[in-house]
């Protein structure tokens, strides 16, 4: 993509979560019971990036910033979902997939307030 989007680091961050939630998921996939932490990864994850793309398409008025609270709600419930993956992923790749989703919060929070303050003014 040639595109501003691409420059964006929360943006960056959540589709490099994206790539790595591929392997995570084939390790969950060989589990009856990850299939479905699995599942909610692909959802939860995918949410991310997706609602950035959304909000950013449609332009920075009153939209965005919803759409920018939507994806931090899908980051946080993706914190949730590798925490659950506790039994079968490796403790290193949750704890390297929670801080790239903490980073990807307070970056989304950041951005919130800041193009709130912009359009109160």
């Amino acid at each position: 993509m040639n595109d501003r989007l691409d420059e964006i680091g929360f943006y960056k961050l959540s589709m490099e979560i994206w790539n790595e939630m591929w392997s995570d998921t084939e390790i969950l996939m060989l589990d009856f019971r990850g299939k479905e932490i699995a599942r909610q990864l692909v959802r939860s994850v995918g949410s991310i990036s997706a609602n950035i793309e959304e909000g950013y398409g449609r332009g920075f008025g009153k939209e965005y910033p919803q759409y920018l609270r939507i994806s931090r709600g899908s980051s946080r419930e993706s914190k949730g979902w590798y925490l659950r993956s506790n039994h079968l992923l490796n403790a290193d790749i949750i704890n390297s997939r929670i801080t790239k989703l903490d980073t990807i919060i307070a970056m989304e929070t950041k951005a919130i307030q800041t193009l709130e303050s912009k359009t109160k003014h």
